[in-house]
């Protein structure tokens, strides 16, 4: 799973905002993403350029049981 960040005030979000990637599809070249709040409390769904424009990629996290 991919971490990211706010690097700018985005959707009544703060800028710092820890995000979780949940969903990333491709329709017809076109990218939509669902981001997660890291409390999983809230989710939004973006476009590619919103993506690159404002947000931050951190780290992957894998999880292992």
């Amino acid at each position: 799973m991919k971490v990211y960040t706010l690097n700018r005030k985005f959707n009544g979000y703060k800028k710092g905002t820890q995000f979780y990637l949940i969903i990333e599809s491709e329709f017809i070249g076109v990218k939509e993403f669902v981001m997660r709040t890291k409390d999983l409390a809230n989710s939004i769904s973006i476009n590619e350029s919103e993506l690159l424009k404002n947000f931050i990629f951190i780290k992957e996290i894998f999880y292992i049981e």
